[in-house]
């Protein structure tokens, strides 16, 4: 009996702590992904209202993502984030889909 209690501590204590930090680390990688979703969420929106503001103010939306980056001050972090800019017509608000690298 004393052996198996001994043995239950020794084993239990290493997986009770295993278990615990499995649940931090999952949390962690949890709140990361929120943060970089909301990240995103943020960028669209920004490169969204450039866009309808250069149209606003000449007439024309931007016809690359460059333009708004330069004139409006959209700063992408490309480590992070792949901008996809669609250009239709001068007229019609151009395609912009953010996508995870």
């Amino acid at each position: 009996m004393k052996k198996l209690t001994s043995l239950l501590r020794y084993c239990l204590i290493p997986l009770i702590i295993i278990a615990v930090l499995l649940c931090f680390t999952n949390a962690i990688n949890n709140i990361n992904s929120i943060g970089k979703q909301k990240e995103k969420e943020q960028l669209q929106r920004a490169l969204t209202r450039a866009a309808v503001a250069c149209y606003t103010t000449q007439g024309a939306y931007p016809q690359d993502v460059e333009y708004l980056i330069k004139t409006y001050g959209i700063r992408i972090d490309y480590e992070e984030f792949t901008v996809k800019y669609e250009f239709i017509a001068s007229n019609l608000m151009p395609d912009i889909t953010i996508l995870d690298n």
